[in-house]
């Protein structure tokens, strides 16, 4: 089912199309997990779980994304595992263990791509990555970090990174890579803390300016870092752009546990879900799902994992889903905010990690 899904428009379908979509695949995955997953089969003989009586895919059961943490959670057997992703942690803390086979780790990249590709254009860029290099040097098992950069290295034409191995700025590698794509369109990825802390300040620092009005930049992961220093979100882009031009800025949502299915922010400053996912976002007394501007928890959904369990989650954020096909961006789906972590959850993140590690 998942090559149907892959034909459609990434924002394309309206509420009634995306729930019959969502149901239908995603009690496809509950079963396939079921049967596959012992550990999964348990938690939901646990509570009783009969999928005869869901009716819509807000029905099935949701892991909290935490577990990952305490089990080795796959519906594969070892000699399929093809890559093993990691989750964010500072020292100490226990990682998410995500287990992909390639079907599963094709589809996150070809769902990535569809999803991207409706804000960036087809057509791949030169791109100037804000990290070291020394981030992905082990290709098997991939941090949450090693993970968003590779991920987002399918739109590069020609790679650079802005970070030496010292995670300082390396300005003759920026130069040379600016100088040899002069006119065009570049394309910028990079964690948002990194962005700011390794690239912003240190030209703000050495008074130095590039010329990126024609460029694009996607970060993500790390807010709680910069909350801390009173940056916003408008600042992050007001200084960016004060800085080196740049005018198309876009933060995005996601994490390793559904790596694929990440909610791209718009022109107005919405988060996004695709066919590909959606967001619930339930309320802390009950679950119950919260109404649009209630803030709650947020639980995600992604038709993707089938090498494990992780097709239905709740996070450890808070959020609030503002609308649904009526953004003024003109895309269907659900968009929303992220309040941020909730209380007592553990500080984690992709960009946060190198912060408090170092």
């Amino acid at each position: 089912m998942f090559n149907e899904i892959l034909q459609l428009s990434p924002f394309s379908l309206s509420k009634s199309e995306k729930e019959l979509l969502l149901t239908r695949r995603l009690s496809e995955l509950t079963n396939h997990h079921i049967k596959n997953c012992p550990e999964y089969a348990s938690i939901l003989s646990g509570i009783g779980f009969d999928i005869a009586e869901c009716g819509s895919y807000y029905d099935l059961p949701f892991l909290p994304v935490s577990l990952f943490k305490e089990l080795d959670l796959k519906s594969i057997t070892q000699e399929e595992i093809f890559k093993v992703m990691t989750s964010s942690g500072t020292t100490g803390q226990a990682v998410s263990k995500i287990y992909l086979d390639k079907t599963t780790a094709n589809n996150q990249q070809k769902a990535l791509a569809k999803i991207v590709s409706e804000f960036t254009g087809s057509s791949r860029m030169p791109m100037l990555i804000i990290d070291s290099p020394s981030v992905i040097k082990n290709r098997t098992m991939f941090s949450a970090r090693g993970a968003g950069i590779l991920g987002f290295s399918i739109f590069g034409a020609d790679k650079a990174y802005a970070l030496n191995d010292d995670m300082e700025i390396d300005l003759p590698a920026i130069e040379a890579f600016f100088e040899k794509h002069s006119g065009k369109r570049i394309l910028l990825f990079g964690f948002t803390f990194m962005v700011w802390s390794h690239f912003y300040k240190e030209l703000l620092k050495i008074k130095h300016r590039f010329d990126l009005h024609n460029g694009i930049l996607i970060h993500g992961g790390g807010w709680k870092k910069l909350v801390g220093e009173s940056v916003s979100k408008s600042e992050f882009k007001s200084k960016l752009t004060d800085i080196c031009g740049l005018n198309d800025i876009h933060d995005y949502y996601g994490m390793v546990e559904q790596t694929g299915c990440i909610y791209m922010e718009c022109e107005h400053g919405h988060l996004h879900a695709s066919i590909f996912s959606d967001v619930i976002t339930r309320r802390h007394i009950d679950f119950s799902p919260c109404e649009f501007g209630e803030p709650g928890i947020v639980q995600v959904v992604s038709v993707l994992p089938e090498s494990y369990p992780g097709h239905s989650l709740l996070t450890e954020d808070e959020g609030v889903i503002l609308g649904e096909d009526d953004c003024p961006c003109g895309r269907k789906g659900k968009y929303f905010q992220i309040n941020g972590r909730l209380k007592m959850a553990e500080i984690r993140g992709c960009s946060d990690t190198y912060a408090v590690n170092r």
